[in-house]
Parts: structure tokens; sequence; C-alpha cells
């Protein structure tokens, strides 16, 4: 069969045609492909770098809040225990050390979500 195809210069030009354009179709998708990968995984890294901003700051959030609320429960029952409550012992320097690691890390997490945001807009406006 295929004999009878090469012999035909009409047909064999019609199956180099179809060649061609299919590697250009595979070339396509695959950069398609390429793209879409890239694009997912900046989203991951910012949705995570995000999604850890919003766990530590919860976290760090919540202790206070939680104090705060204590308080404000005793005071509603009890009016003259706020006076009977001790003060909060002065924080410790591990803790403080904690805590500036934490908003520095912070800080550094927000800062590579910024930088890959601004990444991914530009690489978007320059493709439209």
């Amino acid at each position: 069969m295929e004999l009878l195809e090469t012999q035909d210069p009409e047909k064999k030009r019609l199956i180099e045609t179809s060649d061609r354009h299919k590697h250009e179709i595979q070339k396509e998708v695959q950069a398609l492909s390429d793209k879409t990968e890239q694009v997912v995984k900046n989203a991951l890294i910012i949705g995570g770098t995000l999604a850890i901003t919003y766990l530590l700051i919860s976290q760090l959030g919540s202790s206070k809040k939680k104090n705060n609320k204590s308080k404000s429960k005793v005071a509603e029952e009890d009016p003259e225990a706020i006076e009977n409550i001790q003060p909060a012992t002065p924080p410790s320097f591990m803790s403080k050390l904690g805590e500036r690691f934490v908003s520095s890390a912070t800080v550094i997490l927000l800062d590579i979500a910024k930088d890959k945001l601004a990444e991914y807009l530009s690489n978007r406006k320059t493709k439209v």
C-alpha cells in the first residue's frame, strides 16, 4: 500500500503536510503544557506562602485573643476579680526571639509571594 502512496505525488505531499501539522500541534501542546505547569507551580508557591503566613499570624493572634477573652469573662462574672488577677510575667528572651523569627519569616515569605505574583502578572501581561 505504501508503494502506491509514494508513487502518487499528490498523496505524498498530503501525507508530508499532515505529518508536519501533526508535529506542529504536538509542539504547541507541549508548550501549552509547560506554561500551564509553570503557572500551577507559581500558584502553589503563592498559595502556600499565603497559607503559611495566615496560619502563623492566626496562631500568634489567637494566643492574645484567648488571654483577653478570659480576662473579659472573669470581669463579667466578678468585676473585683480583675484586681486579683496577677499581672502577666514579662516575656522571656526566647519568646521574644521566637516572635522576631516568626515576623521575619513572615516578611520573607510575603516578599517571595509578592515577587512571584509580580512575575506571573508581568508574564501574563506580555503574553496578551
